[in-house]
């Protein structure tokens, strides 16, 4: 993992759209339908997309790539939803790494807006490329394999953010007091208090910044602890929203 000492993009919304032939093409998709094994599966997916990326971060893109395309082949998707659900995971995946700050909100409500997108028939914004049953399968596969593992796949591609605290210490105590009595006493013991002086301010500063630094550890430590908390609130969150639209067309289902 990478660190870097430039300001985090700010998580931001965005804005859907049409994602049908956008990264592979009809001849791509062929090509890949040729593939059986998963390493000819990477080879081609790797050519296709031109993914020119390190290690790790290479391999976990190709895996999650390659198992999409065998989601899709279970599903019995044709090239056209294939290659649109891999753009779909693409762009999620995108829009999550664009920030090593928390847009789990962000890439929710996104996926959700790509997954209209192909789902209604309102050309030339959407299209009806998946049915409802489809699109309920799509949304749970996406949820289950990226979304739920979304501050893992941002740990692996986006730099880690370091703060760096600098702490100052000024108005040390007791300085003015020596020269005072160097002005008034002997030289040798004038010197003497003053070196005595200066250890136990040295010793002073030293106790200082110790509690100082422990201070701050305290503080980010509570701070790291909240944070955790949002993320797993926010994750909970999602996961209810999912359940609830979930049992909301199984209801809907048993009405008919």
């Amino acid at each position: 993992m990478k660190s870097d000492t430039c300001s985090p993009q700010v998580p931001r919304d965005l804005k859907a759209k049409l994602l049908l032939w956008t990264d592979l093409s009809f001849h791509d998709m062929e090509v890949i339908e040729q593939a059986r094994s998963v390493p000819d599966l990477e080879r081609t997916l790797c050519s296709a997309l031109t993914l020119d990326l390190p290690e790790p971060e290479r391999g976990v893109l190709l895996e999650l790539l390659v198992q999409t395309v065998l989601f899709c082949r279970q599903q019995g998707f044709n090239n056209a939803q294939t290659s649109a659900l891999l753009s779909i995971i693409k762009s999620i995946h995108e829009a999550n790494i664009e920030t090593p700050l928390n847009n789990s909100e962000q890439c929710f409500k996104y996926c959700n807006d790509l997954l209209l997108c192909h789902s209604v028939r309102r050309p030339p914004f959407s299209v009806k490329l998946f049915s409802q049953e489809e699109t309920h399968c799509v949304l749970n596969y996406i949820q289950d394999n990226y979304l739920r593992h979304d501050r893992l796949y941002k740990y692996i591609f986006t730099p880690q953010m370091k703060l760096d605290l600098f702490l100052t210490y000024s108005g040390k105590g007791g300085e003015g007091l020596a020269a005072d009595e160097a002005a008034a006493g002997d030289d040798s013991s004038d010197t003497q208090k003053a070196s005595a002086m200066e250890e136990e301010t040295a010793e002073a500063s030293v106790d200082l910044k110790a509690l100082v630094e422990q201070e701050v550890r305290e503080q980010m430590e509570q701070v790291s602890k909240q944070l955790d908390q949002r993320i797993k609130e926010t994750a909970s969150e999602q996961s209810g929203k999912a359940q609830s639209a979930k049992s909301a067309k199984s209801g809907k289902k048993g009405k008919k």
